[in-house]
């Protein structure tokens, strides 16, 4: 038997890796004789609360780390198991982001409801470790993380390692919890325990090489805009090329395109702070580089505000800060950029790297993929709506929607990774039904489930929600759905424009007015997907989806959220949202 390996692509430091490695030689050097009367190895049951598909990436790299020492491993998602499964001598390790404002991720809620029941089953024979993946930015960092550690806790289960938090940069934090868990639990292998059969075993996917450290170089081969005169808002569409990379998508993945800042704001943030941009920093970049590529100069970070507080006590920044009113602080950021900020506090003044340690890293931007790899192999389509708007002194632009619509030349790469999702996915079975929830933006995936539909032949029927605010101007891709109702690939279109008629009329609606059919069809089988803004669109869907199916099964809340439970746990009901 050769000795197990370690896959290149797996995320350890030189220490971590050299104490693995030892600790695979040492199981690999096992007598054969010995390891044939050896009982049956420790199981790690590594359970994914996931929206993006980054915990799943985590997890399969702890459980190639935890085969390679020897342990066995389980990867399922958190709503396919229940608190009462948990019980008994199990290792639970528990991957989870938190989504929305310290919400649960979708495949994590089910789970979350039965565990912080009051009739929740005691633990007190399961070890468990938990790690959160969250943004530092939210007030509820990593709260879901938070809450499922605290819970499993005070149901008596033993922490073997303390939960530890990633922020946005997860990667080496991710890494070195791994490390630290397979150790801690390759110690309670039993001594009389075999290695696990696939100890040499790889993670499940293959890794691109394109990734948030390596983004792809990218030519935007496409920029038009979508959207007519007369709307409020400017939605475009985008085709990337991707040339040589290698890189294969699948419809209801996401791109990840990492921005440039605007050069007109790097200038204007210099020259308020006094600098010429090309000063040194410690990491070798000068500050105009780090402005314009490496730091995020717009959202106001939580640290340049408790600075300002700590500078100017006697501030207007201070004042909001020291109140600890969330939703006062909140109105007050609302439309305001860092300039905005410091402009509150000109009495306040900064070296460069004291400046730059404030700031938050810059980060991509992910956006749904609106194409197919069957009928678009070669390059990837977004569809996204640029952020513009002004008061009375400044004007203001999102900065990776407006990098793509202004400031993108024809010889200017684009970087750019992909961030599978794949739990966001036409169906396996192309008779099964398909309804989707689409309005603005959020038609983008559908575009592409609609095409994936039609190049794979299924004969499966399509039902697609779309609405925005006037037919007029806002109506995005008409003329292609209107081909694909006439090939007979879109089944039914229901469009609601809010704004066409004296009373609003959305999505939910046409929902509920079709409430007898669409019950039907997800009788018949039907997946139901929603794909677009989470605060408040994707809820009243959700509750219009409840209200459809007490209507037409007669049944009450409970019953119906009985039954939406039911789709999710069938993963036939899956949501894209943000």
């Amino acid at each position: 038997m050769s000795a197990p390996f370690i896959p290149v692509d797996a995320p350890f430091t030189r220490e971590q890796q050299a104490w693995l490695s030892g600790f695979m030689a040492g199981l690999a050097a096992i007598p054969t004789a010995d390891k044939e009367v050896q009982a049956a190895t420790l199981t790690l049951e590594i359970l994914i609360g996931t929206q993006t598909g980054n915990c799943e990436f985590v997890a399969e790299d702890l459980a190639a780390a935890a085969r390679g020492a020897g342990l066995a491993a389980t990867l399922a998602p958190l709503d396919s198991v229940s608190p009462e499964a948990l019980g008994g001598e199990r290792n639970i390790v528990v991957v989870t982001s938190t989504y929305g404002e310290g919400e649960m991720p979708d495949n994590a809620e089910l789970f979350w409801e039965e565990l912080s029941a009051d009739g929740a089953p005691r633990l007190e024979s399961a070890k468990f470790a938990v790690l959160a993946l969250g943004d530092s930015s939210y007030d509820d960092y990593c709260q879901a993380g938070k809450l499922i550690d605290t819970r499993l806790e005070q149901l008596g289960a033993t922490r073997v390692v303390q939960r530890v938090d990633c922020d946005v940069d997860y990667e080496d934090t991710a890494a070195a919890w791994i490390a630290e868990v397979v150790e801690h639990f390759a110690a309670l292998q039993p001594n009389t325990a075999a290695p696990a059969p696939a100890a040499a075993a790889a993670p499940a996917r293959v890794r691109s090489p394109w990734n948030k450290k390596t983004p792809y170089p990218s030519r935007l081969a496409v920029n038009r805009v979508l959207s007519g005169p007369r709307s409020s808002k400017e939605i475009r569409h985008y085709e990337f090329d991707l040339g040589d990379s290698g890189i294969t998508y699948a419809a209801g993945d996401a791109l990840a395109v990492v921005p440039v800042n605007e050069p007109a704001l790097v200038d204007e943030l210099l020259g308020h702070l006094g600098f010429s941009g090309d000063e040194a920093l410690e990491n070798g970049s000068s500050l105009r580089t780090a402005f314009e590529r490496e730091l995020d100069i717009t959202a106001p970070s939580k640290d340049l505000l408790a600075e300002l507080s700590a500078r100017e006590p006697s501030g207007a920044v201070a004042e909001l800060v020291q109140r600890g009113d969330k939703a006062q602080l909140d109105s007050w950021l609302w439309g305001k950029d860092t300039l905005d900020v410091l402009k509150a506090a000109q009495g306040v003044a900064f070296d460069a790297d004291g400046f730059a340690a404030l700031l938050r890293p810059m980060q991509h931007r992910a956006y749904s993929i609106s194409s197919s790899p069957l009928a678009s192999p070669d390059r990837i389509h977004l569809t996204v709506a640029s952020v513009r708007y002004e008061n009375e002194a400044r004007r203001y632009g999102g900065v990776c929607s407006t990098f793509l619509a202004d400031r993108v030349g024809d010889a200017d790469p684009v970087h750019l990774f992909l961030q599978p999702n794949a739990a966001f996915r036409v169906p396996a079975d192309d008779d099964a039904p398909m309804i989707m929830v689409g309005p603005g933006t959020g038609i983008a995936p559908f575009r592409g489930f609609l095409h994936e539909r039609e190049a794979r032949g299924a004969a499966g029927r399509n039902w697609l929600f779309f609405g925005d605010q006037h037919r007029e101007s806002d109506f995005i891709y008409e003329d292609e759905l209107t081909g694909l109702s006439e090939r007979g690939v879109l089944d039914r279109l229901d469009l609601a424009f809010s704004r066409d008629q004296a009373e609003k009329v959305y999505v939910q609606t046409r929902m509920l007015e079709h409430s007898a059919e669409l019950y039907a069809w997800l009788e018949e089988g039907g997946h139901f997907y929603v794909c677009g803004d989470a605060s408040r669109m994707a809820r009243d869907v959700d509750d219009a989806l409840h209200a459809v199916v007490a209507r037409e099964r007669g049944v009450t809340a409970e019953g119906a959220a009985e039954y939406v439970g039911t789709l999710k746990r069938q993963k036939r009901y899956v949501r894209d949202v943000y």
